[in-house]
């Protein structure tokens, strides 16, 4: 953005205290108005689910996404365009940011508040690392006003008429197509779960959140099962077909909510009314998740990027390794590094790639955006786009540091004791699938490559093709999913044209080194990947046995000719 630098400061021309109580106030106004959009589009989706509207709900998850930096934008360019604010001018910041807190504290969700006001600023200002003269520089879920909408059910001598009363109240309650059906699954999947868990202790009452969890074609409720001093999370999931809505799963492990709740899925849309206490709420059903990481997967990505950081920040602080080149091997567009005692791993591209790579980095910055903003389907992993970031650079090895400077110029420099990284990626760190392979028992081994093979089946279903389908792009999560995190070549499925390799007619095209046949831009021959895949030998019958058809253009084809299909 061409930022306009007026003639006089805030605090010039007799406007002082008066002119930064104004400023601070334009800013609240403009979060207010971002926050109030952003609640009129997570609504819209409890309609969308209801009229099986998906590419309505495709349409709105992007557009809310793309909401929070349309929003600081026009706030700034407000500010700039009647001459508010100076460009130059970060003595009187200090008086606004004080200002603002004044009008901000007390208001339920008001980190919100203040991550936006950095934003402004760090828009404004182009500040490196932090500034904490302009900027807020720390968050406290702990301290969020406001409370949980709940739903109380009390249990008595009968599950299923608590069950039954659950789904009755549903805003969805009309459309389900068999009630009945519907209540015997959830009560069934409950008494399966306490008789083998707490055979003494039914639950004694239901406690729902109120508002529904919308995601993709999906709705969700979420809450737990109360009895004598114990909690049981619970989340029943719901689908809508033609014949009316169904229970799709009901989950009852933390492991399996955690998951839900992950870093590879897309953003839910729920109307919350105070979205930290809701956070302090969902950590009582799941302790191990980040804090971070439950911000960004109900919709507050900028919230969660925040308090990324300031964990980041928090953790460099009490820790005293380096940063290392991540575990596995050397990737051809991006450096990725991590702190082996923290769990991110950070993405920075090269300045040139390496034969046989095409692509060029506009290229690879937009896949990832197109990531940021598609269904993941639990596949793709979340990553985070970072600018201007100020790390310390005695806490990075020396052959690291020489690399980032020699082969990431246009991203990495120094500046004092610090090296300052323009532009980066964060994602969690997982463990390389060809590694995990490597080291895991047969029966785990097993496992996760049928389930790299379920992660193209997901990740086809959702129209999206990774590219480079090599063990190495491919993470294990700590619940043993397998998630793709090398998005360079990733694409959308219906752009391919996925084609059977012609017969060769001599023996000189036969032991051709290169294609003796035409080879479009576009073109994939699943029949060539199983000797490029690196599956262990071992392991290649059990992956044949279970997903043999991916190696066939046809059922590639059938994929991309449904998403066809569904466009028109």
């Amino acid at each position: 953005m061409e930022r306009r630098v007026s003639s006089a400061s805030p605090v010039d021309a007799g406007r002082g205290a008066d002119a930064r109580a104004a400023i601070s106030a334009e800013i609240a106004r403009h979060f207010v108005g971002y926050n109030e959009e952003f609640g009129r589009v997570t609504r819209r989706a409890a309609e969308h689910f209801a009229a099986r509207d998906w590419r309505g709900a495709e349409r709105d998850a992007i557009a809310r996404i793309e909401l929070y930096e349309q929003r600081v934008r026009g706030c700034l360019r407000s500010l700039l365009d009647r001459g508010a604010v100076d460009a130059r001018d970060q003595e009187s910041w200090s008086d606004i940011k004080r200002a603002y807190e004044g009008i901000i504290g007390a208001r339920a969700d008001s980190d919100f508040y203040r991550t936006f006001f950095n934003s402004v600023t760090r828009d404004l200002f182009g500040t490196v690392g932090v500034n904490p003269q302009v900027e807020f520089c720390s968050t406290n879920v702990a301290r969020t006003s406001g409370s949980v909408p709940l739903r109380l059910y009390r249990v008595g001598g009968s599950l299923p008429t608590a069950v039954r009363e659950v789904l009755t109240e549903l805003p969805f309650a009309a459309a389900i197509a068999d009630v009945d059906a519907a209540v015997h699954r959830v009560s069934a999947q409950i008494g399966r779960h306490y008789e083998a868990y707490r055979p003494s202790a039914p639950p004694q009452s239901i406690e729902l959140i109120d508002p529904v969890f919308y995601r993709g074609r999906s709705a969700f409720i979420v809450g737990r099962l109360v009895d004598d001093g114990a909690m049981t999370p619970v989340v029943i999931a719901f689908g809508h077909a033609d014949d009316g809505v169904f229970v799709e799963a009901v989950l009852l492990s933390r492991a399996e909510i955690g998951s839900l709740f992950g870093f590879e899925r897309s953003y839910f849309h729920v109307d919350l009314p105070a979205v930290g206490a809701a956070i302090t709420l969902l950590r009582s059903l799941m302790p191990r998740k980040p804090i971070d990481e439950l911000y960004t997967v109900l919709g507050r990505a900028k919230q969660g990027k925040t308090e990324r950081f300031f964990a980041l920040q928090r953790h460099l602080e009490s820790s005293i390794d380096s940063f290392v080149h991540a575990p596995g091997e050397r990737g051809l567009v991006m450096i990725v590094f991590t702190l082996p005692s923290h769990d991110l791993v950070f993405k920075v591209i090269r300045d040139h790639f390496g034969a046989p790579k095409r692509t060029t980095r506009a290229e690879v910055i937009e896949r990832y955006r197109f990531v940021f903003q598609h269904d993941r389907a639990g596949r793709l992993v979340d990553a985070q786009e970072f600018k201007r970031l100020r790390l310390p650079r005695a806490r990075f090895m020396p052959a690291l540091v020489d690399e980032l400077l020699g082969a990431a110029a246009q991203s990495c420099r120094v500046d004092g004791e610090d090296l300052i990284i323009e532009h980066c990626y964060m994602e969690r760190r997982l463990r390389p699938l060809n590694l995990f392979l490597r080291e895991a028992d047969p029966a785990a081994a097993e496992s996760a490559v049928l389930d790299y093979g379920n992660a193209l089946r997901d990740m086809a279903a959702s129209n999206i093709f990774p590219g480079d389908l090599l063990l190495k792009n491919f993470g294990v999560t700590s619940h043993g999913g397998v998630v793709f995190y090398d998005y360079d070549e990733l694409c959308s499925l219906t752009d391919c044209t996925f084609r059977e390799l012609p017969t060769a007619h001599s023996d000189e095209e036969e032991s051709s080194a290169e294609p003796w046949f035409y080879v479009g831009p576009s073109d994939v021959f699943p029949e060539q990947w199983l000797p490029f895949l690196s599956i262990p030998p071992q392991l290649q019958p059990v992956f044949l046995r279970r997903h043999g058809e991916l190696l066939t253009a046809d059922w590639w084809r059938q994929a991309r000719r449904a998403h066809e299909a569904a466009v028109h």
